[in-house]
């Protein structure tokens, strides 16, 4: 089969498509033949020599966000058979330090990820514990089922933001994450649900999933567009989805009084940003933060499978294993949304 490795951030060319062996496949092992593969936030890190949630060791096959068909099983394999189609949880916990015995999983001391420690979805087969395959309907595009991942990560923030019916919510950026929380945040209840993102069509896409409201907060005053939007109302939940310190100030200034605000976004190492604590005092908000996705891509494959969101109108470029960088490049780029992978 073939794969494309990752060479290292200071590689030159920093890919490469390579023959690769099957391999011999444990008791408890999966066969996946990949169909698709999104290209993440972390994928980018990595690709720049910045750390994500895990270490990634060159060569290897990168890509966490995959989907395909179950080709081939262990013997001990109960959980899927050939033939099922098949979305991935890449993190693997070892649940025997500290933060997994305390109930905090997603600080595992030793995690372990498909596409990032070893090799994942860029490739056109991987071998993945059967642990780790959740099954999607079969009339469920393979594009879609790819974004199993993120949602699940995305279920966990909203999670920990705590949504009540009725309130109002802001998300600030208009990426994949950032639509996807639009999305969740109406299914949560909320009463209004607000976008803040520079991009045109990134709003456009915003308001056809879901957004009561898109501002561009480079041309317009943000704060004052709220207010002209709620009214009376001020913003309960702050998703911040970004991850750079004006966003982070941004969702500092826009939150209302006793406002939760959600940084979701991985942020570069050494960001920071000044906290105005006599607003945090003030307005006794309360600000969280929120790493991968601990117990929730079942949930995330539920609606998918439901097709609770509109999740194809977020993938706007396709690549081949070929023309992996191209596609990576393309992620950083504010002309897509979403880029995925066909090998």
């Amino acid at each position: 089969m073939k794969g494309s490795f990752f060479l290292g951030a200071d590689a030159s060319p920093k890919f490469e498509v390579r023959d690769m062996n099957i391999g011999e496949l444990g008791d408890e092992d999966v066969l996946v033949r990949s169909k698709t593969c999104g290209i993440c936030g972390t994928d980018v890190h990595i690709y720049r020599g910045e750390p994500g949630s895990a270490d990634a060791v060159p060569p290897v096959v990168l890509g966490h966000e995959f989907a395909g068909v179950v080709e081939k099983v262990g013997p001990k394999v109960t959980k899927v058979k050939v033939g099922d189609h098949v979305t991935l949880d890449p993190n693997i916990y070892c649940g025997k330090c500290m933060p997994c015995r305390m109930g905090h999983k997603q600080n595992c001391e030793h995690l372990f990820a498909l596409g990032v420690n070893t090799n994942g979805g860029f490739a056109e087969y991987a071998v993945c514990p059967q642990s780790q395959c959740f099954q999607v309907n079969k009339d469920i595009d393979f594009d879609v089922a790819a974004m199993a991942e993120p949602l699940a990560c995305v279920i966990h923030g909203i999670d920990l933001a705590q949504i009540k019916p009725g309130q109002n919510v802001c998300v600030i950026g208009g990426g994949t994450i950032g639509l996807l929380m639009v999305q969740m945040a109406r299914i949560c209840g909320a009463g209004c649900v607000i976008l803040s993102e520079p991009v045109e069509g990134r709003r456009r896409i915003g308001l056809e999933v879901g957004a009561d409201a898109a501002i561009d907060p480079i041309h317009e005053d943000l704060q004052g567009r709220i207010k002209e939007v709620l009214g009376e109302g001020i913003v309960d939940v702050v998703i911040e989805c970004a991850g750079n310190p004006i966003t982070a100030k941004q969702a500092l200034a826009v939150a209302g009084l006793g406002a939760t605000i959600l940084f979701f976004s991985v942020p570069g190492v050494d960001s920071t940003v000044q906290l105005p604590l006599f607003d945090v005092f003030k307005k006794e908000l309360k600000i969280v933060g929120s790493i991968i996705n601990p117990d929730t891509h079942q949930r995330a494959v539920n609606l998918i499978n439901a097709g609770r969101l509109e999740i194809k109108k977020l993938i706007t470029h396709s690549y081949d294993l070929e023309h992996l960088e191209d596609g990576i490049k393309m992620q950083m780029s504010s002309e897509s949304i979403k880029v995925v992978v066909h090998p």
